[in-house]
């Protein structure tokens, strides 16, 4: 399985951005995406997940009300699309997979990773 992240760029504060995973190699049924993120000097935290199969859908409450997860079945893709962003949501984003229903939070949990995509918020 490959996950390949895009979409990433400088924004400014209040800006949106949104990221793209295109995963080759396994249909997405029966999975969940998550999407992460880390700052410099920073653990990799959770930001949001979806059990593919019913899109269901959890946010971290950092981001709760500003993003928002989304898949295209067809393509194979899932989404990101982050509103109102912040200069403390820089970062580096990766979006990751795991078997299962369970939207974990732990990266821990994950088994495929995309490479990262830089997300730069300007103040």
């Amino acid at each position: 399985v490959q996950l390949q992240a895009s979409g990433g760029g400088l924004v400014q504060n209040g800006g949106s951005l949104r990221l793209s995973c295109a995963a080759s190699g396994r249909t997405l049924n029966h999975h969940v995406m998550g999407w992460f993120r880390q700052s410099p000097g920073k653990k990799r935290e959770f930001v949001a997940g979806m059990w593919w199969s019913t899109a269901r859908t959890d946010y971290s409450d950092a981001v709760k009300g500003r993003f928002t997860i989304s898949r295209d079945n067809a393509e194979n893709t899932g989404y990101l699309q982050m509103t109102s962003l912040k200069p403390e949501d820089t970062a580096v984003y990766y979006c990751a997979i795991r078997e299962g229903q369970l939207i974990h939070i732990n990266e821990g949990e994950y088994d495929y990773w995309g490479q990262g995509t830089q997300v730069t918020v300007s103040s």
